[in-house]
């Protein structure tokens, strides 16, 4: 597994204090708020874990599994719920907590789909982002770890056919594993 690394682009301790400032900053922000972080799985699980911990202002969470992926590199841009939120989003500040903006095509449409449940607020928090891929103009981050440019990267929740997922740094996935 560590072979089909080209190179490392935020190692371990680099991803915990980007999590540690933006869990600082999401922390002031909501203070006094009704917060529930909304994990995208399965790429977010990791992140969120670690963002939630981050936190220091009380916070709820649920769970939402989308697929999109009609190959295993690009978005198709059809988003197919597999599981959807347990919690009523009324009285919510809801933030969305994903691993990696890419063309967009997928928040925009989970967005969309919760603010019509009604909640507080619905904000975008991304470890990384990737503007260069963004397909639609209707979405951004409004809290961002890192951008990482238009390469396939994996690591820390971010996965390739479900593999790397739990490799402790995000990293570029050599081109020969995924052009097969």
């Amino acid at each position: 597994m560590l072979n089909d690394i080209e190179k490392v682009y935020y190692s371990e301790e680099k991803l915990k204090s980007i999590v540690d400032g933006l869990g600082r900053q999401i922390s002031d922000d909501y203070k006094g708020k009704n917060l529930l972080l909304v994990s995208v799985l399965k790429g977010s699980v990791i992140f969120m874990a670690d963002l939630m911990r981050a936190i220091t202002i009380p916070c709820a969470i649920d769970f939402m599994c989308v697929s999109s992926y009609s190959n295993k590199t690009e978005s198709s841009g059809v988003v197919k719920i597999i599981k959807d939120l347990d919690i009523n989003l009324e009285g919510y500040d809801v933030l969305i907590v994903e691993d990696i903006l890419d063309s967009g095509k997928t928040l925009s449409y989970i967005r969309k789909l919760l603010l019509g449940r009604n909640p507080n607020s619905i904000k975008i928090c991304t470890l990384l982002d990737k503007p260069e891929r963004r397909a639609v103009d209707d979405i951004w981050a409004d809290y961002s770890g890192a951008e990482v440019p238009d390469e396939f990267v994996v690591g820390y929740g971010l996965d390739y056919d479900e593999k790397y997922r739990n490799l402790p740094y995000i990293g570029v996935l050599k081109r020969s594993i995924y052009e097969k």
